[in-house]
């Protein structure tokens, strides 16, 4: 392999991290993301097929020669794939990367985590909005919290580190949070509470919905939680540690000023193309350059394209881009 090189924007940030979507097929139907399920767009006309293994096998090649240490595999919902071992696989072997995660809902976590394991998963990321059965039932559109939540248990038991999503949601939060309080006390989790962004589809339920994170992050510091260094490929997530708790708990807060100084991460769609941002207005298209094979050519592309990297995302003054639900790109 060629001499590993940092990725660079025009703003001084540094990329380690490619989020790489491999479906944005989802089977739930989350209120804030997918309320009445996923439905492909036939406005788009001919759908390209999903990235092959081989194809994302070049890709995380192509990110791992620009400085990637971390792949994450997200969706959708990955697990809807019958070959995400390989694509797991695929990841974990490429030279240069030192860890790599799957972002799912959960859904079939107890079948299949220990071959997930095996094939070199380091990280695991759940979705789980409520440890209420019926309101999770409720927001998801699933009875299935017991089997997900037996599913981290043996995630935890083969020694990957599992995080736990959980968006912010204004009705309700503070039962919320301590029904997780709780529950961290002795599950040795990373809770991550994650804002409500705005999308396309959901301007009305972001309106009635959307809390920020500033309240819940007082109440952790004022209770004495404390915040940890953050490393080089970590996600956007500020994360606390209590003594007496065996989780910790991390906040990401996409509506805060300075949230987009420190973006390390780049994400390529499951048709290759490549977001310089989740609220970009268009993917660029990578997908005649990953079809060659030639992953420095890729990695020159890349390159290439990394100075139309805006220096925000401009949520504050509502700016939703492209994205019109977060299944499409991975959130």
């Amino acid at each position: 392999m060629r001499q590993q090189e940092i990725l660079q924007d025009g703003h001084g940030r540094r990329f380690y991290y490619l989020r790489l979507s491999v479906t944005d097929v989802c089977n739930f139907r989350c209120d804030y993301c997918l309320p009445d399920g996923y439905t492909q767009d036939k406005s788009a006309g001919q759908r390209p097929p999903d990235l092959s293994v081989a194809e994302a096998r070049t890709v995380m090649h192509a990110f791992a020669r620009l400085g990637t240490r971390k792949v994450r595999l997200s969706g959708g919902e990955p697990s809807l794939r019958k070959d995400l071992p390989e694509l797991i696989q695929a990841a974990s072997s490429t030279p240069g990367i030192q860890r790599v995660a799957v972002t799912s809902n959960g859904y079939k976590l107890p079948g299949v985590i220990d071959t997930w394991q095996q094939n070199g998963l380091d990280q695991l990321n759940i979705s789980i909005d409520s440890l209420d059965p019926a309101e999770f039932a409720r927001i998801t559109g699933h009875h299935s919290l017991p089997k997900i939540l037996t599913g981290i248990d043996r995630a935890l038991a083969l020694g990957v580190q599992t995080k736990v999503n959980a968006v912010l949601l204004s009705d309700g939060a503070q039962a919320r949070l301590q029904q997780f309080l709780h529950w961290l006390k002795t599950t040795p989790v990373t809770l991550r509470f994650i804002e409500l962004m705005q999308t396309g589809d959901n301007r009305e339920y972001f309106a009635s919905n959307h809390l920020r994170g500033a309240a819940i992050e007082r109440q952790l510091i004022e209770t004495g939680w404390q915040l940890l260094p953050r490393p080089i490929d970590a996600g956007p997530a500020r994360e606390y540690v209590h003594p007496d708790y065996a989780g910790r708990i991390g906040l990401i807060t996409p509506y805060s000023n300075d949230f987009c100084t420190s973006c390390n991460r780049l994400r390529v769609s499951a048709q290759g193309k490549l977001h310089l941002c989740l609220f970009s207005d268009t993917g660029l298209d990578l997908r005649q350059t990953i079809r060659t094979g030639d992953a420095d050519l890729l990695a020159e592309k890349v390159r290439d394209l990394i100075g139309n990297k805006e220096v925000s995302h401009y949520l504050q003054q509502g700016n939703t881009g492209g994205t019109q639900n977060l299944s499409i790109i991975g959130g």
